[in-house]
C-alpha cells in the first residue's frame, strides 16, 4: 500500500538519531565484521589519533521512501568508493567495498520503520576515525580505525523548504586547503564555517560561494551550477572541491533531458553575468535554486530571483528517480528491505 505524502514538518536537518547504527573496527589495517547496535556515544581513547591529529573523515547518502512504500538507498556504491578515496587521502585504514556497501544496508534495514516518507529521507553519515592510542604519532597515520554509519531522519536542509538561496561571493578566502579539497573531513567543513557565519551574521545569506582569485569552486556545502534552457555550466573536476555525487547524477540527468554540459572553469565575472539560473546540487541540498548573490556587499538577482524552470526540472527527475516513480535505467537505486542481509 502507498504511503501518502506527509503533511507534518519534518526533523530539522542531522538533529534526530535514529535507533541503530552500524560499527566496525580496524585493527592494524584490517577491519574486522560489522555489527548493529544502538545508536549511543562512542568510547574514544583521549589519546587517539583523531581528537589530536584530525584523522576523521564522513560520506553522506540518503534512503528514499517510495510512494510505493519501498525504500531505496541512492547509489551506495558511489559513495563508498569515495569514502575509501577520502580515507586514502588522509592516510587512514581504507575500509572494503563490501564492507562498506553491507554496512549502509545494514544500517537502512535496522531502521526501516523510522524512513519517513516523502519529501523526507533517511540520511545515512558513514564515519571513519582513526583510534591509535598515541598522543605522539603527528607523522604516523593510525592503522587502527573506527567505522560506524549513523542514521538520521530529514527534511530540508535550508530551513523553509524549497525557496530560492542567498550566497555570498568570497574571492580572497578559500573554502579548504587545496590539496584536500576533493577529500570529505569535517577539517574542509570547518574552514569554511567562519565566512559562512560571518555571510549570515552581515547579509543573510545562506552559504558562501568560494571563488578565490575570481575562480569559482564551490560552497560549503555543495556543487555550484549554473543553467537555462539549453545547458548546463560548472567547474571541472580537480582536488579543489569535492566530486558531488549529487553534480554527476544531475549532469546525467540533464544530458539526458536534452541539456550540453559544460565543464570548465568559471569566473565570477560570469556567474555575475549568467542571464540563466543557478543552482546548489548535493545529498542534502539536493538541487536548491539560488536567487541572489552578493559580491563586494552589492545584491546581484539570478534571473528572476526565484527558483527557475529547469532547476525544478532537475530536481523533479531527480527525486522520482530516488523514490522509483520512473524506471532506473542507471542502476543507481538499491531497494532495501527488511529481510536484507549482508551480501
Amino acid at each position: 500500500m502507498a504511503t501518502p505524502p506527509s503533511t507534518t514538518a519534518a526533523p530539522a536537518f542531522g538533529t534526530v538519531p535514529a535507533p541503530t547504527m552500524v560499527v566496525a573496527e580496524a585493527v592494524g589495517g584490517s577491519f574486522g565484521p560489522p555489527r548493529t547496535e544502538p545508536t549511543q556515544p562512542l568510547a574514544i581513547h583521549p589519546f587517539a589519533h583523531v581528537l589530536h591529529y584530525g584523522s576523521a573523515c564522513f560520506e553522506g547518502l540518503k534512503a528514499h521512501r517510495g510512494t510505493d512504500d519501498v525504500v531505496r538507498l541512492f547509489r551506495p556504491d558511489r559513495h563508498a568508493a569515495r569514502l575509501r578515496r577520502t580515507a586514502s587521502l588522509l592516510h587512514l585504514p581504507i575500509p572494503p567495498l563490501a564492507l562498506l556497501e553491507d554496512m549502509l544496508v545494514a544500517a537502512t534495514v535496522g531502521n526501516l520503520e523510522v524512513v519517513p516518507p516523502v519529501p523526507g529521507a533517511l540520511y545515512l553519515r558513514p564515519l571513519l576515525l582513526g583510534t591509535d592510542p598515541n598522543i605522539g604519532a603527528a607523522a604516523t597515520p593510525s592503522a587502527d580505525a573506527l567505522l560506524v554509519v549513523l542514521s538520521s531522519p530529514v527534511g530540508d536542509y535550508f530551513a523553509g523548504g524549497d525557496r530560492p538561496l542567498t550566497l555570498e561571493v568570497e574571492t580572497e578566502v578559500p573554502r579548504t586547503t587545496p590539496a584536500f579539497g576533493e577529500a570529505k573531513a569535517g577539517a574542509n567543513y570547518v574552514l569554511a564555517l567562519g565566512p559562512t557565519l560571518q555571510a549570515r551574521a552581515e547579509h543573510g545569506a545562506d552559504q558562501v560561494l568560494f571563488a578565490p582569485g575570481g575562480d569559482v569552486q564551490e560552497t560549503g556545502a555543495a556543487n555550484f551550477l549554473l543553467m537555462d534552457q539549453d545547458r548546463i555550466v560548472t567547474r571541472q573536476l580537480d582536488g579543489s572541491f569535492l566530486h558531488g555525487v549529487t553534480r554527476d547524477s544531475v549532469l546525467t540527468l540533464a544530458r539526458d533531458l536534452g541539456l550540453a554540459v559544460e565543464e570548465r572553469p568559471v569566473s565570477v565575472d560570469e556567474v555575475l553575468r549568467w542571464p540563466g539560473e543557478a543552482a546548489l546540487a548535493g545529498t542534502a541540498a539536493v538541487l536548491a535554486g539560488v536567487g541572489t548573490l552578493i559580491h563586494d556587499g552589492r545584491r546581484h538577482t539570478v534571473g528572476d530571483g526565484q527558483v527557475g524552470p529547469v532547476t525544478r526540472r532537475l530536481r523533479t527527475a531527480l527525486l522520482q528517480l530516488q523514490r522509483g516513480e520512473v524506471p532506473d535505467p542507471y542502476g543507481w537505486t538499491r531497494p532495501v528491505t527488511g529481510t536484507d542481509g549482508p551480501a
